[in-house]
């Protein structure tokens, strides 16, 4: 469950909430990112199957995501596959989140 970026979708909170099947969970994670973004996230904006899942993506995975449209574009499984690696949201991704990088490193080793 490793994202184009590196992020592991199963330890998102959303991603979690989405698959307990949970309404309440749902609002919980709404609530957490309201709060911590700024803005006023709903329930229905964290509902997310994971990035590579081709079925729901939270709403800014699906909007909002440079890297999620662009590794499909260029045929990457993950953006350290490509050659402008790391462009300014790769960059963001993995110096915001150190086990991203790990999590790529990792998954062009298979």
């Amino acid at each position: 469950m490793i994202a184009y970026c590196g992020l592991n979708c199963d330890t998102c909170i959303a991603y979690k909430a989405t698959q307990s099947g949970d309404d309440n969970e749902l609002k919980k994670v709404a609530e957490i990112w309201s709060k911590e973004y700024n803005a006023d996230v709903k329930s229905e904006h964290v509902i997310c199957d994971g990035c590579k899942a081709n079925k729901r993506q939270c709403f800014h995975c699906a909007n909002s995501c440079n890297i999620r449209k662009c590794c499909p574009e260029k045929g990457h499984d993950f953006c350290i596959e490509c050659d402008e690696f790391p462009c300014d949201d790769a960059r963001f991704v993995v110096d915001n989140v150190p086990e991203a990088m790990a999590n790529l490193k990792k998954a062009t080793m298979r």
